[in-house]
């Protein structure tokens, strides 16, 4: 469920628990709208995320360690100024919304006793960290907001921190019988959509949940049901669901996370789900994964638009040359008009612009029509085309082998495209971005905001059903590695004549079965994954070669055996 006003009520109730009064100990940035602060309570320590992401803004306990950049950005460096060995007074809610405020205690240069801020409002694309000094002036954002782009406040060092504007709807907090009854009162349609209107911090599936307690239906509408029932029914269930928090992950039929919920819900009783001992827990689970694809997408859109431009670049260069192999295709025309002018100059008259001669080369001697420049002489003009031959001969010569080399590079560049697809993490797309700057396709624009090192990328790990493992590799360097570290008796397979990972069966002597299932990974993850009646090749490592000085994952190999398959979704 999304991060609305019931939740976030939840989560600061929770966090405010488990750290006021603990110390701040540690202050990192991973990301420019992503903040942990670390801190030690009752002999735990305790990391907490304060994410302002476009799509995943929240604050909740996590486990999840995160690279951090060489030299901390200006926000990072102002908070472990002032707040390092501060102690956290509260956590709170601001005005039943979408908003968290942090209070730490700390002492400043003086000694004496001082308050800072840290408020996250969690707005989607408008979400922000703003970090405040006692008097309510901004200190740093994570997004700074200037005129052009709010009219209503400016979130800029030296500026007075205003609240997003206010809203007018009952708070969720103190919703009484009476006060939603003569809201409703007002209200027409869907009932879930009035609850949403009328009180505050009520996402859309929290809306329809109420509207299931209260009328037995999530599409209820308001005509014809008692008003003041249905208004006592909403009003007990938000106190009910304030003092009973269950948070729970929901998970999909194939066991994997779908969505997180920080209550019970009456019209889920029969959805499998995962329970846990904090919302934290919970959110930190389900928003892992989904924060890792975003920021990855993120990420990968730069590679990924460098990646398009090249290719589209690189079938231009084989559209020139195939033009100029098509204008070549006249030099065996201008050898033989030259022949013949050769072979014939005395039926070439002074000023003529065409003759028409026997063409010898023809098997019916059909005349030939052959243009002439009427300045010059028979053999002069044959001359001419004979430097048109030789012009064409080298033009065509060229352009074949423009043409190899273009289409060596868009092989290429659609195999660093597929292995882009492949990037699951911040080390995978570290890899493929390195590669592009060897290349020459990307400048090396590494900055004091670059990360730490990263470890090396893992393979794809699978496990076919005797036991044999399969290895998998998700970039070109990977691929290397993986088929060079294999035994020589080993298996290695890769789709055939396209771009793809390279696989390696950790086996000697595998059944079939798994030899299948293998082929089948390595047109899964290929240019053809879906595609049906795939080729691939299979041979042992021992076979398996790299040219010298060639791209990273180009190879060469023998011996090879060719089995067709169609890809496992």
């Amino acid at each position: 469920m999304p991060m609305d006003g019931v939740t976030i009520k939840l989560i600061t109730d929770e966090l405010h628990r488990m750290l006021a009064g603990g110390r701040v100990d540690k202050i990192t940035q991973p990301e420019r709208d992503e903040v942990i602060i670390t801190v030690r309570n009752n002999g735990e320590n305790y990391p907490l995320l304060i994410s302002a992401s476009a799509g995943c803004a929240r604050s909740h306990i996590t486990s999840i360690k995160k690279n951090n950049p060489l030299e901390p950005p200006n926000l990072c460096m102002l908070m472990r100024k002032h707040l390092l060995g501060g102690r956290v007074s509260s956590i709170r809610q601001i005005d039943s919304d979408r908003i968290i405020r942090i209070d730490i205690e700390h002492t400043d240069e003086l000694g004496d006793r001082a308050f800072k801020s840290i408020v996250l409002e969690c707005m989607g694309k408008h979400s922000n960290i703003i970090f405040i000094n006692g008097d309510g002036k901004i200190m740093e954002s994570a997004r700074r907001v200037t005129e052009n782009i709010s009219s209503y406040r400016e979130v800029l060092p030296g500026l007075m921190y205003l609240s997003p504007p206010p809203h007018s709807k009952i708070p969720f907090d103190k919703a009484e019988k009476e006060d939603i009854e003569r809201a409703l009162a007002l209200r027409q349609g869907l009932l879930s959509r009035a609850l949403s209107d009328t009180v505050s911090g009520l996402s859309s599936p929290l809306a329809k949940e109420l509207s299931y307690i209260a009328a037995g239906d999530e599409t209820a509408g308001l005509e014809g049901k008692d008003i003041s029932l249905i208004a006592e029914r909403v009003s007990d269930a938000l106190k009910h669901i304030l003092s009973n928090p269950a948070p729970r992950v929901i998970l999909n039929g194939k066991g994997e996370t779908a969505d997180f919920l920080a209550f019970e819900y009456k019209s889920r009783e029969n959805v499998p789900f995962r329970a846990y001992s904090t919302l934290s827990g919970a959110i930190d689970s389900f928003y892992h994964l989904r924060d890792l694809e975003e920021r990855i997408s993120q990420k990968s859109a730069a590679i990924h638009r460098t990646l398009k431009n090249n290719l589209e670049r690189a079938e231009k260069k084989i559209a020139l040359q195939e033009e100029a192999l098509t204008l070549g295709a006249r030099m065996e025309e201008y050898r033989i008009k030259g022949e013949l002018l050769s072979a014939s100059p005395h039926l070439v008259k002074k000023g003529m612009k065409s003759v028409s001669l026997p063409n010898y080369y023809d098997e019916n001697c059909a005349m030939l029509t052959v243009e002439l420049d009427e300045k010059l002489s028979a053999t002069a003009n044959a001359q001419r085309y004979f430097k048109l031959y030789k012009k064409a001969q080298s033009a065509r010569k060229l352009a074949l082998e423009q043409k190899a080399l273009a289409q060596e590079e868009l092989l290429y560049l659609e195999g660093l495209m597929e292995n882009l697809s492949k990037c699951t993490d911040e080390s995978s797309l570290y890899e493929l971005r390195d590669e592009l700057i060897k290349q020459g396709y990307v400048k090396d624009t590494s900055t004091r905001r670059q990360t730490k090192s990263l470890p090396p990328s893992e393979p794809m790990k699978y496990v076919s059903a005797d036991g044999t493992e399969i290895l998998v590799g998700k970039n070109n360097l990977q691929n290397e590695k993986l088929t060079f570290s294999a035994m020589p008796n080993e298996w290695w397979l890769h789709v055939k004549d396209a771009p793809g990972s390279h696989v390696i069966v950790k086996s000697e002597n595998p059944t079939n079965e798994t030899m299948l299932f293998a082929a089948k990974l390595a047109a899964k993850h290929s240019k053809y994954s879906l595609s049906s009646n795939v080729a691939v090749d299979y041979t042992m490592r021992k076979y398996v070669k790299k040219p010298s000085g060639s791209k990273p994952g180009f190879v060469i190999y023998t011996h090879q055996r060719t089995v067709f398959v169609t890809p496992d979704p």
